[in-house]
């Protein structure tokens, strides 16, 4: 503690005002480092007398309270005098998170319905936040930094409270006041949306995955028509009235619902339609305006058809639904952790409608999940939403975490890879991915100075994306893999920096100067 405290009197950090501390930070020179700690100048401010920041001290990070007069702290943790300074040391957690979004409230997530242009940025280890930070500032977005699945919690053995207080202290260490998002991301049941909304995340990723019926399809007509006379009356008349057989011109596109795919629609749509509405309502009651609804219908096994896509918005509408962005399963395979597959003009032409009806039918965000390393249809994406979207990345940014340990690491990288092979088919359970991880060369044969290249081949980027759940609980690799990341954390930080840059850039995202 005498090495921190030598630091704060030597820059006389305590006698600044506000203007004088912005004046210390910095991206290029971030830290003050001296004697093994560690200060984070981007995180200095003062509020009545008392210094806050962060430093990391014998290998541990914490929010540090340094005043030269005594002093009253809400945060949980003792007041010590040392020297002629009064200092608090405050772990890093959920309980002395919330204390810390009441006196800073930039740490608090916000609703960013209203903001153009927005970017999932999961980080699976807690760790990767500045990096996406440092993105985003470069970029006229909105980043939603804390953003996780109940199957990435699980796999990680970690919670939302976790996530929303790692999140919190991370901006708070890098001075980022301009706003961020949290998104409970594909959560099925009214308990997990309660969950997420406990923790302070105003975004709801609503996956309606259980409540649709993709049978219907397969249905022939009388089979369809039998079942659409079980609706009742006066729905079955609305929805007749309203898209059979009726054409609905969307700037230069003309799409026309015949009878049969009008009560197909509603047959494969209307129960996912009323659970929305019932999730729509529980969010207002909730969080009264300040939320985010995403309505998720991608985790199917065909593309939403255009019509579809204009049944369920118009549905929405009807029901009042307060929509942030949508999410259709798009023509072509977004797999994980590689780039496109797919003919790239096809997807123009499908991409192009669905967000011509986005436009037409409510200005909300068309969503693209499993966002990340789609490098080749990202000039697309911006060009036809005219940058009002959001794009979900989340597993690219552990893949970053495992380059820096390749490059920084190499014997800790190879250990990492070997064991990939034994959790990788417990990983197909819960991830679809078609990687041949037989053409994967045996990595003995591979020296240090190439693992960069080897690391980035699709087969062994989709063979370390999905096993992370096991890799992170693996005795021989948890600890050392973390150890790494904390010695080279600001390699880290700007590996991470520079991958997500480049998503941003390519989707054509403002820079800012």
């Amino acid at each position: 503690m005498l090495s921190l405290i030598k630091i704060v009197s030597e820059q006389k950090l305590v006698g600044k005002d506000q203007s004088a501390l912005d004046q210390l930070k910095s991206q290029k020179n971030p830290c003050f480092i001296s004697e093994g700690v560690k200060v984070y100048k981007n995180s200095l401010y003062i509020k009545n007398n008392i210094l806050y920041f962060i430093a990391k001290l014998n290998e541990k990070k914490c929010l540090y309270l340094v005043s030269n007069k005594p002093f009253k702290s809400e945060f949980f943790g003792n007041i010590e005098k040392i020297n002629s300074f009064y200092t608090q040391q405050v772990e890093m957690n959920y309980k002395n998170s919330l204390i810390l979004k009441k006196i800073f409230p930039f740490t608090a997530p916000i609703s960013l319905r209203e903001k153009r242009t927005s970017f999932g940025c999961g980080d699976r280890l807690g760790l990767a936040t500045p990096g996406h930070i440092r993105a985003a500032i470069q970029y006229d977005v909105y980043p939603v930094l804390a953003q996780q699945s109940i199957r990435e919690l699980n796999l990680t053995n970690r919670n939302y409270k976790q996530v929303t207080s790692d999140v919190a202290f991370s901006v708070f260490q890098e001075g980022y006041e301009r706003g961020y998002g949290a998104d409970g991301d594909h959560l099925k049941t009214i308990k997990d949306i309660d969950i997420a909304l406990e923790a302070g995340m105003p975004m709801i990723t609503l996956d309606l995955t259980n409540v649709l019926h993709p049978e219907v399809m397969n249905w022939n007509e009388e089979k369809v028509n039998e079942e659409f006379d079980k609706i009742e009356i006066n729905e079955k008349k609305r929805i007749l009235n309203t898209y059979a057989d009726k054409e609905f011109n969307i700037k230069k596109v003309k799409l026309i619902i015949n009878n049969l795919e009008a009560k197909q629609c509603a047959l494969l749509y209307q129960e996912a339609l009323n659970f929305a509405q019932e999730v729509d309502e529980h969010l207002k009651k909730h969080r009264g305006d300040k939320y985010d609804l995403e309505i998720s219908i991608d985790e199917t096994t065909t593309p939403t058809l255009p019509i579809h896509h204009l049944f369920i918005i118009n549905e929405l509408n009807y029901r009042k639904i307060t929509i942030n962005s949508l999410a259709p399963k798009f023509i072509g395979d977004f797999q994980k952790a590689i780039d496109y597959i797919g003919d790239i003009e096809e997807f123009e032409k499908s991409f192009k409608i669905h967000c011509e009806i986005a436009d037409n039918y409510g200005k909300y965000k068309i969503s693209i999940h499993s966002g990340s390393d789609k490098f080749s249809v990202y000039p697309l994406i911006g060009k036809y939403t005219d940058l009002h979207f959001h794009l979900k990345t989340a597993g690219t940014s552990w893949l970053e975490a495992l380059k820096c340990i390749a490059q920084y690491n190499p014997k800790l990288y190879r250990k990492i890879h070997a064991k990939a092979f034994e959790y990788y088919q417990e990983a197909l359970k819960f991830y679809h991915i078609t990687a041949d991880i037989s053409k994967i060369k045996s990595i003995e044969k591979v020296n240090d100075n190439e693992l960069i290249k080897y690391f980035n081949k699709d087969e062994s980027r989709q063979l370390l994306h999905i096993t992370y759940g096991g890799l992170l609980s693996d005795p021989e690799i948890r600890k050392p893999f973390f150890d790494t990341l904390n010695e080279f954390e600001e390699e880290h930080y700007q590996i991470v920096s520079n991958h997500i840059s480049k998503h941003m850039e390519l989707l054509g995202m403002k820079k800012i100067k």
